[in-house]
């Protein structure tokens, strides 16, 4: 699977750890940055992995800031991407099941290593599942997409 890996700053290492797992485990690994650990604004990652999935540069994203608060919240404003910042395996999965979640957001100072590659294996391991009641719902993010796209 290609998948995009981005961070700001205090998410760097973890996604540098992240990104050569996948990597060992034959994954394509597109990488949005930061390229090192000086300080910079979490909004301009998850835009430029957002971009990147769009783009279909990668089938899914993992997206790491400090608490992944700020970086969720940035990459759900971007139509099209739907985000979920999970610190246990149940969401992780449950996410791309049940809402199609595309991006994994995690909380590099919130969470350990291990628990960082139980989620991103939980993740990607999931597919959606597609049932009557979870297309209805994605459906229905999409229309508030269209609703409010333009809002900021």
């Amino acid at each position: 699977m290609r998948i995009v890996v981005g961070a700001d700053h205090a998410g760097f290492d973890l996604k540098q750890i992240i990104a050569a797992d996948l990597r060992h485990r034959g994954h394509e690994v597109v990488d949005a940055g930061t390229n090192n650990d000086d300080p910079v604004d979490y909004p301009d990652f998850a835009e430029a992995l957002s971009k990147m999935l769009l783009d279909g540069r990668a089938e899914r994203g993992v997206l790491i800031c400090g608490s992944g608060v700020g970086a969720s919240v940035s990459a759900n404003k971007i139509p099209g991407i739907r985000a979920g910042l999970c610190h246990n395996t149940y969401s992780a999965r449950q996410g791309v099941e049940h809402d199609d979640m595309n991006v994994l957001v995690l909380g590099a100072r919130v969470i350990g290593i291990e628990l960082a590659r139980e989620l991103v294996d939980n993740f990607l391991g999931a597919k959606f599942n597609g049932e009557e009641r979870h297309r209805r719902r994605v459906e229905k993010i999409k229309a508030l997409e269209q609703r409010y796209g333009k809002a900021t």
